[in-house]
């Protein structure tokens, strides 16, 4: 009864904190994802049924399986985490995380039913589950109960050393090199504006799947909020508690041939060798903000603004 008997420690939280701030932008940046509108990809789908093979279609299917896979394996892993903080607001700005790992699922679980179910319907495609092994690789397993794994030892471990293991599996590895890498692959493949360096035939052959895109920028947004907040945790732990930053190091590097494995049966218009780069660009920005004395974690603001993310406050 301690936390809540003090009486020496003013108000529960401080909203000018880091963590406060945090929490603050969560709750600004609020979005429902029921409200993105997803029709409009059916019908783009169809309409280049000849340029976008069923090949391809199946392709889409085992990346928004993985996705929302994904989506809730974090959603299961987060909790551990939120009960090893001591900080009020940090455990504040942990529910925002938890509740919007949360809504991903939920996307990723909507978009399956009201997009792909449909079309793989109306092109006499077998239907598939999302949660069926065949989409879920050796890679992409292992990933995810090592992350699982290192979340579950907070509740016997909190020292240093494992909030920072911790850190890196989920924050720095799981949401920042491997979902921003894939968000990023999808949005390059199925944007008006994508990446044309990414895909590997034009994009006129390729649907412009604007709900599938919304719905990823939303949720970009998000994990930029929670990545910065992950960095800023473990550059805090190597920085200030004396974490030797090999544990940091060896973590993530430990990590990519997971990350890497996970995109090597991934066919169609995505250039496998673009977006390992890219991986590995983020995993050494990453590395470099954590260790590098004179780096620091960019501010929220920046980190959650990628283009048509914003929804701005609720009415």
């Amino acid at each position: 009864m301690a936390r809540l008997t003090s009486t020496d420690r003013g108000t529960r939280s401080d909203p000018d904190s880091f963590a406060g701030g945090y929490f603050r932008n969560a709750v600004y940046r609020h979005w429902d994802p029921h409200e993105v509108d997803v029709a409009g990809d059916r019908e783009a789908l169809l309409d280049h049924e000849d340029d976008f093979s069923g090949g391809e279609f199946d392709m889409l299917r085992l990346g928004v399986a993985r996705f929302g896979g994904g989506e809730e394996a974090v959603t299961e892993d987060l909790l551990p985490l939120a009960l090893a903080l001591e900080d009020t607001d940090a455990r504040m700005f942990l529910t925002t995380q938890l509740y919007e790992e949360a809504k991903h699922t939920r996307f990723f679980d909507r978009y399956w039913t009201e997009v792909l179910e449909p079309v793989a319907a109306e092109l006499d495609l077998e239907p598939t589950d999302p949660t069926d092994e065949r989409y879920l690789n050796d890679d992409y397993v292992a990933l995810f109960e090592e992350v699982e794994a290192a979340m579950a030892a907070l509740l016997d471990d909190q020292s240093p050393e494992a909030l920072a293991r911790a850190y890196s599996h989920y924050h720095v590895v799981a949401e920042s090199v491997l979902a921003q890498t894939a968000y990023y692959s999808l949005q390059s493949a199925f944007s008006d504006t994508g990446d044309d360096a990414v895909i590997t035939r034009p994009r006129e052959e390729m649907p412009t799947l604007s709900g599938l895109v919304t719905g990823i920028a939303r949720i970009r947004s998000d994990e930029g909020r929670h990545v910065g907040f992950g960095m800023r945790e473990v550059r805090r732990l190597v920085q200030a508690e004396g974490v030797d930053e090999a544990v940091v190091q060896g973590t993530l590097t430990g990590l990519m041939p997971h990350v890497a494995g996970i995109f090597t049966d991934i066919e169609g218009p995505v250039d496998h060798g673009a977006i390992v780069a890219y991986a590995r660009e983020k995993l050494s920005r990453r590395l470099d903000i954590i260790t590098d004395a004179d780096e620091a974690v960019p501010p929220v603001e920046e980190l959650v603004a990628i283009d048509g993310a914003d929804p701005g406050p609720a009415d």
